[in-house]
């Protein structure tokens, strides 16, 4: 499955990334690779608490780059 992750660089220089269709879903890492991984962990965690406990999986992203 494709989830959409935002990676924004805070204050401090530390790289935050956020799953927008998990919502709680962040992780974050010194490197934007970093987090990356973190996040790539924490949705899978996140997607295994949720079969678990026998809630809904939010449907993958489809989506289309448009060049103009």
């Amino acid at each position: 499955m494709k989830y959409r992750v935002l990676i924004e660089q805070d204050e401090d220089g530390v790289f935050i990334a956020e799953c927008p269709a998990l919502p709680g879903c962040i992780s974050q890492g010194i490197s934007r690779t970093e987090a990356l991984d973190n996040i790539r962990e924490a949705i899978s965690g996140y997607i295994e608490s949720l079969e678990k406990h026998g809630e809904p999986i939010p449907p993958a992203i489809t989506e289309e780059l448009l060049e103009v």
